[in-house]
Parts: C-alpha cells; structure tokens; sequence
C-alpha cells in the first residue's frame, strides 16, 4: 500500500518502466567493481554455508550473483520508507529489479541457467507483485547480513544486534541440518535392521522346518541323517539366538538414538515457537506503534516445515522399529524396558504443539475496528503445505471475543461458539499458493454489524474495552490419524461506532502494544509505567506517522505538558518518573477540555495530513511554548518567525513573529490565530506565511521563500478581463489587520475588515492576532 492508503497498480504490467530520480547513480555497468560480491565469494565454507541460509526462497543466490554490480549500486542505500519519495524510489527499484532479471535470462545460452532465472521472475511476480516494498526490505535485509558476514570473517565490528540474528538463523538451519542428518542415517541403520530381521524371520521358519522334519520320526535317532538334520538345526538356532540378541541391542541403540534426538527437536522446537515465532509477534505488536517490522515470517515457515519433516520422519521410524519387535516376540517381562511407545508420544505431543503454534495472523486486523466498516486480515499455516494440508484446504471462520472470553479461552482451550458480536463474511477456504509454498487465506470483505458490550466499571468507557477477532479452523492430517482445532487470536482491538472515538480508542491501543507483558492475562496492563517509555513509544508513532521523530527537547516538551508542569518549566528532567494511563489520556489537561492524549494526537493528525513535509524538513519548531517561542524570537532580528502547535486550540498550528512598534521603538511578539486542518484545507499554511510579507526569515535565519518555495501554490493564470461567462476568476490572499500587521503603505486592500476572533476578555499578552482572507481578483496584465 502506498502512504495515501490507495494500492498501487500491478507492477509487472511494464517492468521496463523506469524513471531517473536524485537518488539514482547511473546505468549498471558490469564491469564495475562488485566489491562486497568479490569478497563474498572467499569466504571460507562454514561462513559461505551461513550466506546460503539467509538468501533462500525468498531472494535466491542465483539472483544475487547475476545482478551482484547492479545490486550492490542501488540496494546499498538506506531508504525511509515512510517518506512518500523514498517509497516511490523503492517501488521503481522493484520495477528495474524485475526487468534486470528477465534481461538476464533472455542473455542466457545455458538452458539451466535461462529456465531457473525464468523460474525466480515468476516467483517474485507471484510473490510479491501486491506488495513489492516486501521484495525491496528482504533484498537489504540480504545484502546486510551478508555485508555483516564478509566484515566478521575481515574482524571488522559488527552491529551486534545484526550480529546476533545472523547468528540465530545460522544456529538453527545448522541445528535443523544436523537433525536431518541424523535422522537419515537413523533411517539407513532401521533398513538394514529390517533387513536382518526379515533375515530372522527366514532362519526362524527354517529352524521350524527342520524341527518338523526331526519329529515327524522319518528319520531314525542317531542315525547319519538324523545327526546330519539335528547338527543343521543346532546351527540355524544358534545364528538365530545370535541374530536375536544382535537385533535386540541393535534397536535398543536405535531407540536411544531416537531418544537423544527427540530431546534436541524439543529444545530446537522451543526456540523456533517459543522465541522466534513469539519474537514475531511481539514485533508484529510493536509495529502497530510505528516500529520497524523485518516480518522474517518465510524464514519461520521453512524452519517450520523442517521440524515438521523430521518429527514426521522419526514418527515412522518408531513405527519401523515397533514393528521389528513385534517380530522378534520379545517376552513380555522384556518389554517394559521398551521406550518406543513413550517416544512415540512425545513425537505426537511435539507434533500437536508445531501444528497449532504455526497457525498465525499473518496480517492483523485493524486495532481500531469501526462497525459497519469493511476490514481485512490473512491467516497463515506454516506447516500446511509440508504436511499436505493443502491437498484438503480446511475453511477458516472468524469471530470476535469479549476479555472474559478470552480468559475463558486461555484456560479451557478452543471453543467455536464463542462470539462477542456478528461479523459477515467471516469464512472463508485457505488457499495453497505454488509459487511460495503458503497456505494461507486472506479475509477482505469483513464487517461488524453488532458488537455486545460489557458492563461499564467506574471511569470506563467503551474506548477503554478490549476485543479480539478469533480464528479457527480444524483439519486432519495422516489420513485422519491426527484431528486438530486450531485457533489464532488477533491482537486487541476497540470497537468503535463514530470517528470522534478514535482518537481515545487508538490511545487504548498504543498503550496495550507498547507495555503488555508477553504471556499475560488477556489484556492487563500496568496502570502507569515509566515516562521514558512512554517518550520512546510516542516517538516511535510520531516518526512512523509524520516521516521525523521527536527530539530531545520536543519530549522534554510533552514531559511538561503530560505531568502539567507549568512553573517548573517544560525542561524539567521527567526521566525517572512514572505516568499513569489516567494522567495519559483521562485527566484534562489544567484549564483544557481535552487530555494530554487528545493534544498530541489531534497534532500528530494535522502533522501527517498537512505539514507533513515541513516537518521532515525541520521548517516547524512544533513542540515548543509560547514562553519559549516568545525568548527565542526577543533575540531574533525583526521579521523572523517561528511555526509552534497551539496550546490552546485542539489540533491547531499558529505562526509567531517578531515586530518593531513603531511608537515606543520597542520589539514585540505577535502570533496568529491558530489555524485547524479545516483552514489549512482552504489554503495551505506555506501559501498563508507566503502572503504575509511581515514574516521574512524562518527561526533562526532563514529566507522563507528558501525554507517554504517548493510548497507555495502555482498562482492561477491571469485571464482577460472579458471572459466568455463574464466572470473574472480570483483567489484568496491572507492579510494581517492592525498596527502589528499593517505599517506604511503596506496595506493594499483597505477594504479589508479586521474582525477580531480572540477572546475580549484576555489580557493583551495573551491575544493571538486575527488573520483575514481577502478575496484578490485577477486581471490581466493590461487592467
């Protein structure tokens, strides 16, 4: 999706498409110096083993080593992906990505070659074609961690987070590889104890037959015959007694073996499930702040997909090995040393755990779910295709849960009844995608018709209640030996029925995904929490919102403004104090209507809708208060101002400037009425600064037509007076009235009204000056 929420057309209709932009550095030249490849390519084998686990499926080698200069010249960039032109430069990347590949292959004479080339420009259509910024994070995630490889092998420091999660995916692909390994030659050492039992079985029918013949008196005792029979069956029961005993030892070892190696699938299983795939979500959770999200959901799968081979492998190995011993009718007072059902058991609960932890909300419904509102969400089963569920498609059905059913549900397990309200469109067939290798299903057209509430406590109200959407589904496996209910449950969400419960509704969100405690009780939260993480967490969704984060002074800022420090000051050291969530978003802030929650979503909405930008590009001071603006302007030069989010007015940006009086020959700061996203839709906030001619240099020191140029709106082309309808087109210009406004001959339309918006009743310091829009008809140039 693009950062206007519209999805972007199909990619590959043109892949020859391609645009020079700034970030562009030239054409790819293959002679070029492919530095990183070069070196990649003498690493020695374990670390080259490594590199071959981070490109899989995903983005394989092959592609990597055909396109390594071109690469390596336009992947090498980091790129902020919520900056609408940086996104944009990412897709075209996509684009040429795709179009480099199929070059590649139409050059290729080796038919191998040409058809795997052709293979992987189909996967990546396949795969990524609706959502291409996926292709471009795992291309750098790729050539990072290999970057990471090549200076660890060179000694040169490593981020040591990279680091670590390099280290993590080489762990346990050499773990999952050891594994199959072992449960290969397990399974070479059971044929060749079937072969040797069936070996036994022949000389044990053997020895019968000779035991017949010796007793059927056909041959008189001690005769030449009847010696020569009994010393044949004396031999067939020796080698029958040693082959016994050899059989014996020999599936005890195997079992041993199995028992070693079921333990290390758990431990292996444990850290996948328990570590991984809960690290997943809990960056799953985070990312709903505005954290970022490397979504190493494929890597999962396929590891995964590697338990779920070598559990079911070693499952029938048990079973071989079960089977020998029932053919050797080993005594009964011998088989209770027999762990063979034991490990079968542990394989079947290893399997259960596997099956049902690999059922996952691969993308999140809404967290603020609005009745009667379509929404989507995908579902994903990570083991589905490895253990053929795919041949079968189970139906997946969602519903929507109540806290208390929630907390039902974690202690009594699946229930298909549970329902808090009425969903449509809520089932739906899981789908085997070839080209990945998934089997997911992708809800689109959800809605929630009814919601049923929950009795109210106290302060509380429905912005404060939690849900979550449950999906579940059942399927069998081993051609129905194995019967599973699994169910997934979606991260909290809040119901609402108006968009004016948003803003509280998403402050219930934001403070559930940034301080729930993993494996918690659904959904406690603490009650209040230290402010530096608050102050980390409202940074992160400011940055993913606006494109910027927050500064030091721009936290200290709202520090003073959540714990009303008015005269302590807005630099008061807020780090080591705790906030609770009443303060956050229930208690107004002093002589406001509204809390400090609904003061700086109300900012972070205009900020990302209309000012966006200008706030990337630093031109708003944003978080700062009138006292502070007022001492920065005082040692200003006359005619600088500043742009600073009103205090006052919810969701409300003013402009500040500094002036002479003419009559006491005295500097005075002025600010404008606060403009709302109402007034900035009218005309933009760059045009209205560009119209005051008072306002000459941005704080510090800068030109305003440097700082806002490239916003300004085109001014409409003039046109004759007389006009085919009769009308002469105009626009508005903004005009600041009065003695602070106008000086000299500056007032070019004295026509124009000063009405005056703020308060009579406020002390003069506290006025904000009134802006006036003046309709300017536009002649032409002869009138």
């Amino acid at each position: 999706m693009n950062v206007n929420g519209s999805r972007p057309a199909c990619l590959y209709n043109d892949p020859s498409v391609f645009v020079k932009t700034e970030f562009d550095t030239g054409s790819p030249d293959a002679s070029m110096s492919t530095v990183l490849w070069a070196k990649t390519q003498q690493l020695q084998e374990d670390a080259f083993r490594q590199l071959q686990n981070i490109y899989g499926d995903h983005f394989p080698l092959e592609a990597r080593h055909h396109l390594a200069p071109w690469l390596e010249q336009n992947f090498t960039t980091e790129l902020d992906l919520a900056n609408p032109q940086h996104e944009e430069h990412a897709q075209r990347l996509v684009l040429e990505l795709v179009a480099q590949l199929e070059s590649k292959a139409m050059e290729m004479t080796d038919f191998l070659i040409k058809n795997k080339l052709e293979q992987i420009v189909e996967n990546f259509k396949q795969r990524y074609a609706h959502n291409p910024l996926s292709l471009y994070q795992t291309v750098q995630q790729c050539l990072n961690s290999e970057m990471h490889l090549v200076q660890r092998s060179e000694g040169v420091g490593v981020d040591p987070g990279t680091a670590m999660a390099n280290d993590t995916i080489y762990q346990i692909q050499q773990q999952l590889n050891m594994l199959k390994k072992s449960t290969q030659e397990c399974g070479v050492e059971i044929e060749k104890t079937r072969q040797m039992q069936e070996h036994h079985s022949i000389n044990f029918y053997k020895h019968h037959q000779i035991s017949v013949q010796l007793d059927s008196g056909q041959f008189q005792e001690n005769s030449q015959e009847y010696l020569r029979w009994k010393e044949w069956r004396d031999k067939v029961a020796a080698e029958l007694r040693q082959s016994f005993n050899n059989l014996k030892l020999q599936t005890s070892t195997l079992a041993n073996r199995h028992l070693d190696m079921i333990k290390q699938v758990k431990e292996l299983q444990y850290r996948v499930l328990d570590q991984e795939l809960n690290k997943w979500k809990r960056e799953q959770q985070l990312s709903g702040n505005g954290a970022p999200f490397s979504n190493n959901l494929d890597t999962i799968q396929k590891w995964c997909e590697d338990l779920a081979e070598i559990i079911w492998l070693n499952r029938q190995q048990i079973r071989q090995l079960e089977m020998i011993q029932e053919g050797l009718n080993i005594p009964s007072q011998e088989t209770s040393m027999n762990i063979l059902p034991e490990l079968s058991d542990g394989l079947n609960v290893l399997l259960d755990s596997l099956v049902k932890s690999s059922f996952v909300i691969e993308k999140q419904p809404p967290q603020v779910l609005k009745t009667n509102t379509r929404f989507s969400a995908t579902i994903r089963l990570l083991v589905g295709t490895k253990l053929n569920v795919h041949m079968s498609p189970p139906v997946v059905t969602a519903s929507i849960i109540s806290e208390s059913q929630a907390n039902s549900l974690l202690r009594a397990g699946h229930t298909k009844k549970t329902s808090s309200g009425d969903i449509v469109n809520n089932k739906q067939t899981m789908e085997y995608h070839q080209a990945t290798g998934q089997l997911s299903v992708s809800f689109r057209n959800m809605s929630l018709k009814k919601i049923k509430r929950a009795e109210k406590k106290g302060t509380e109200s429905v912005m404060d209640e939690k849900f979550a959407l449950l999906f579940w589904s059942e399927f069998s496996i081993g051609n129905g030996e194995f019967h599973y209910q699994v169910c997934a449950p979606s991260l909290p969400v809040v119901v609402i029925v108006h968009g004016n419960q948003e803003p509280h509704a998403w402050a219930t969100i934001l403070w559930d995904n940034a301080f729930a405690e993993w494996g918690r009780q659904p959904f406690l939260v603490p009650e209040k929490v230290p402010w530096i993480q608050v102050a980390n967490t409202l940074n992160m969704k400011f940055k993913a919102s606006c494109g910027r984060g927050l500064t030091e002074e721009n936290l200290k800022f709202l520090a003073g403004k959540a714990f009303s420090f008015r005269n302590m000051g807005y630099n008061a050291d807020c780090s080591n104090l705790m906030i609770t969530w009443s303060q956050f978003c229930k208690e107004p802030l002093p002589d406001r209507s509204f809390t400090f929650w609904e003061w700086f979503y109300a900012v972070m909405k205009l900020t990302k809708e209309d000012l966006r930008g200008m706030w990337i590009d630093g031109a708003l001071l944003g978080f700062v208060s009138r006292q502070q603006a007022e001492e920065f302007l005082q040692a200003s030069e006359v005619g600088t101002f500043l742009i600073r989010f009103s205090d006052s007015e919810l969701g409300g940006v003013t402009v500040a400037w500094i002036s002479l009086n003419e009559d006491t020959n005295q500097k005075e700061v002025a600010m404008l009425q606060p403009f709302t996203r109402k007034d900035l839709m009218i005309r933009s906030l760059p045009d209205r600064i560009h119209d005051c001619h008072q306002m000459i240099l941005l704080y510090p020191a800068i030109p305003k037509d440097q700082a806002f140029g490239k916003y300004y709106s085109s001014p409409p082309e003039t046109v004759p007076r007389n006009t085919r309808n009769g009308y002469v087109p105009h626009h508005l210009v903004n005009v600041i009235p009065g003695p602070l406004g106008l000086g000299k001959g500056t007032d070019s339309y004295p026509g124009t009204p000063a009405t005056s918006f703020y308060d009579p009743q406020s002390p003069p310091s506290a006025r904000n000056t009134p802006l006036s829009s003046v309709s300017v008809p536009m002649m032409d140039s002869q009138s």
